[in-house]
């Protein structure tokens, strides 16, 4: 083949999500909505195009209907070409029958010929379940300048957070000369982003040897990366001074959603300069009441405000009837909130129904993270705790009036 791309991305978007469990319960964690109108998977896309990449293997396999359905051939992301584009990569069967991806290594083990059907000098790994806006041709110049084997993306974290990552140790020039798993007693607080650059013949040179390794968990951190290193190849550390965002655990993506609130928030989802693109919906404009009241929060399309909103995210065609507040709070599309409703420090799915009257959780401060799962209808008058998830109906017999 004589085009060629100088580097594709193989973005991970297949984990299970099972601490984000019940946003995750029916759709892969990349799927699940953030920011009020993108979905987690539309910012590594996003950083991708702005970046020059606009070949991109997804590679999917946790529940995939959504995901494959709202990634469509790539349009919003200007990925649907005749050469390169957006391929979504699940699973398949082979001569030898089907087989599920083992680890993030055989993932892109069992699609190297989507690899190499580019001819790529370079190849971009990242994970579908982080939040951040990263130009990645600024580590490709510093990977291509260290003339390096792999090079990995790191942030400076407290050191009383190390324990929680993958940690690096490098010399004076970058070069990494220790690499820890998540480590019990971190010696360095440069933690890996989840994001990697190899040379083509280096990742495929040992990702075919990972995958003859009886004992390996066929996984970048665990094995690909230590046997690099300990084989003395050339990995550098590039570190990224920007905004990033694990949102693996329901604490985080709630957090993650605020982090967008304020006059200068930590995550600017209205750049100019670095747009986020996403699948838009057909939806008239937000509506709101004449009592209705919005500080500090952002507001999805295609909903009608009669209560109170404040230091939230609130999705598309959401109902909020009068008389309801709701604080602190992320609130997914195609919800309907009672007249009469509180809604203090949660999370609520798409499609929940709060009926007239009923309270979830308590302001901010009075206690842990309520979460009412997505598809749920919370009974009118019910009481939710605070520090409460509700995952199905049953969770909710105990409750009082419960709901369905």
């Amino acid at each position: 083949m004589s085009e060629r791309k100088q580097c594709v991305a193989m973005l991970l978007a297949g984990g299970q999500g099972s601490r984000l469990v019940p946003l995750t319960k029916s759709t892969a964690k990349p799927a699940v909505p953030f920011g009020g109108k993108y979905r987690i998977i539309d910012f590594p896309l996003s950083n991708c195009i702005n970046s020059g990449i606009d070949t991109v293997g997804v590679l999917t396999q946790y529940q995939p209907l959504e995901l494959n359905d709202y990634l469509g051939r790539g349009e919003p992301w200007d990925m649907n070409l005749k050469f390169g584009g957006l391929h979504i990569l699940p699973p398949y069967e082979g001569a030898e029958g089907a087989e599920w991806f083992l680890g993030t290594a055989n993932a892109i083990y069992q699609n190297l010929k989507f690899i190499h059907r580019y001819n790529p000098k370079y190849v971009l790994i990242l994970s579908g379940d982080h939040i951040y806006k990263m130009d990645y041709r600024i580590m490709l110049e510093e990977h291509i300048r260290n003339e390096a084997d792999c090079t990995i993306s790191v942030i400076d974290v407290p050191l009383e957070e190390a324990s929680r990552f993958g940690i690096m140790t490098t010399d004076r020039t970058g070069r990494i000369t220790e690499f820890n798993e998540k480590p019990e007693h971190p010696n360095s607080t440069l933690a890996s982003m989840g994001v990697y650059i190899f040379s083509t013949d280096k990742l495929t040179q040992y990702l075919a040897e990972d995958e003859l390794d009886p004992n390996s968990d066929s996984d970048f951190g665990k094995n690909v990366i230590p046997r690099m290193l300990n084989a003395g190849e050339r990995m550098f550390a590039y570190l990224y001074g920007g905004y990033w965002k694990d949102v693996g655990t329901l604490d985080s993506f709630w957090a993650a959603n605020m982090d967008a609130l304020g006059d200068l928030p930590e995550l600017f989802l209205n750049d100019p300069a670095w747009r986020i693109y996403y699948r838009h919906g057909n939806t008239h404009p937000e509506f709101m009441g004449p009592e209705a009241s919005l500080t500090n929060s952002i507001v999805g399309d295609g909903g009608a405000l009669y209560g109170s909103v404040s230091d939230s995210v609130i999705a598309s065609e959401v109902m909020i009837e009068e008389d309801t507040v709701i604080s602190d709070s992320v609130v997914m599309a195609n919800c309907r909130i009672g007249r009469g409703a509180r809604v203090e420090h949660a999370i609520l799915g798409e499609r929940v129904i709060i009926e007239p009257g009923a309270v979830i959780g308590a302001p901010l401060g009075d206690g842990e993270l309520t979460v009412i799962g997505p598809n749920l209808t919370i009974g009118e008058g019910t009481v939710i705790p605070p520090g409460t998830t509700v995952d199905s109906p049953e969770d909710l017999e105990a409750y009082g009036k419960g709901g369905r």
